[in-house]
């Protein structure tokens, strides 16, 4: 797709970035749905603006089956497996069975390098019941990320105690992303302490979120990763409008200035921190 040709509902590309880089969590095949932008669309606009990989995820068995398939079709992606903890919630006596279904794709493909996202949601999740059924499936994707030796990767809204205290309870796997990361400094310091990566969406840009900025602050490069979360979470100055990976350059400059590290370093930098998470791309 050229750059006359994007539709009305897209941000224009920007400029590119120095050195590759990687989106570490976006969902490419519900931006088709969303905004109309099909998947080669999107990658090979990623690619002009040296987005070169992504992280394909599925939120069920379906998106997770497709989201394998994409990446066995695109060298540049590769995929994570999850039921979504909201997913989960809603699922009730279905549970155990789709969770069963689940954890054939985790070890069905090379290209499988993650399980999740999953982790727990108290925002749309506020029942009792439904929250246990949360916790319930994400005891078990920890366990497959450590049985399949895959990266774990965690949703987390409005539940940082009690992610942190599942994954202290299961233990953690040896790779954890704190996906679309959304806590302060000490929650950053506690995730952190434990070994994990902190995965920054466009909500880094957004003027009213300083503690989000704090905890960037304190994130060592090499445990810094930067996501889309497409098709929402658009950096500014585009917030509102659909997201999609070509869109990652306006958040790593924006971390760029912030830290005051030169952008190519950081490019380099979230690239080796997305293979040393999901594994080599060409793999």
């Amino acid at each position: 797709m050229s750059r006359t040709s994007m539709n009305d509902k897209l941000p224009p590309l920007p400029e590119a970035l120095p050195v590759a880089t990687t989106d570490a969590h976006t969902h490419a095949l519900s931006t088709a749905e969303y905004s109309g932008l099909a998947v080669a669309d999107a990658l090979a606009l990623a690619h002009s603006v040296n987005v070169t990989r992504i992280v394909e995820v599925g939120t069920d068995v379906a998106s997770s089956a497709a989201a394998i398939e994409l990446a066995e079709r695109h060298p540049e992606a590769v995929a994570a497996v999850a039921i979504h903890p909201n997913d989960a919630a809603r699922l009730g006596e279905r549970l155990d069975a789709e969770l069963a279904r689940l954890e054939a794709l985790v070890d069905s493909s090379a290209r499988v390098r993650g399980v999740g996202e999953t982790g727990l949601d108290y925002f749309r999740t506020t029942d009792a019941e439904g929250r246990a059924r949360q916790q319930a499936a994400f005891a078990a994707h920890i366990g497959w990320a450590k049985r399949y030796d895959r990266a774990l990767v965690i949703h987390d809204r409005d539940a940082h105690a009690d992610v942190l205290d599942v994954l202290d309870a299961e233990g953690s796997p040896d790779r954890v992303q704190m996906h679309c990361f959304s806590g302060d400094a000490a929650f950053a310091r506690a995730c952190l302490d434990r070994g994990y990566w902190l995965s920054f969406p466009g909500t880094v840009t957004f003027k009213p979120n300083e503690a989000l900025r704090e905890a960037l602050d304190l994130t060592p490069l090499d445990r810094l990763l930067v996501e889309t979360d497409a098709p929402y979470l658009t950096p500014m100055p585009y917030r509102g409008k659909p997201n999609s990976s070509y869109l990652v350059p306006h958040t790593v400059r924006f971390i760029a200035e912030r830290r005051g590290v030169d952008l190519a370093e950081l490019c380099t930098r979230l690239a080796a921190n997305a293979s040393a998470l999901f594994g080599e791309w060409g793999e």
